[in-house]
């Protein structure tokens, strides 16, 4: 399984070197501590965010978003340390995907949110209302878009 994931990752990229393809990647946060306001992560938390480390780590990413609370930014962290980035902060109700999508033309960037905001933010991006809020017991999702000119398409890859 984590070779075909990682040959579909490099197929992905693979696609974008010669073109001005985007690649957006979306994953939630992992498993937190509790249901408090702004918990860290788990002892299963950690451990998740240093697999998407290693799942990603093939991903040429350019930039890494994380919105505010400890649990998302802890989860790319391991991401991010690994690829000398900085963790760039956004707020998923007034983030400019447009905006976004104009800065990071050409490039691979890594976006983690809420069981909420990630799907919201992929339909967003696509144009389209296709991902469903993910269920509070699910954290292994991750959502690739890729743009190429107007050409966008998506894929959700579950169980990672």
């Amino acid at each position: 399984m984590r070779k075909l994931i990682i040959s579909l990752l490099f197929l992905v990229l693979s696609a974008g070197a010669w073109s001005q393809t985007t690649t957006i990647y979306l994953i939630r946060h992992a498993e937190k501590v509790d249901n408090s306001k702004n918990p860290d992560l788990s002892k299963l938390g950690w451990e998740r965010a240093e697999h998407w480390k290693t799942i990603l780590n093939q991903v040429p990413l350019k930039v890494v978003y994380s919105t505010d609370y400890l649990r998302t930014v802890q989860t790319v962290t391991p991401t991010a340390t690994s690829k000398n980035l900085e963790i760039i902060k956004y707020d998923p109700k007034t983030i400019d995907l447009e905006k976004l999508k104009n800065e990071h033309k050409g490039q691979a960037i890594l976006i983690v949110g809420h069981s909420n905001t990630t799907p919201d933010l992929a339909n967003k991006i696509i144009n389209q209302k296709v991902y469903a809020p993910i269920d509070d017991t699910v954290f292994g999702n991750l959502y690739i878009i890729t743009i190429s000119g107007n050409e966008v398409s998506h894929q959700l890859l579950q169980g990672l």
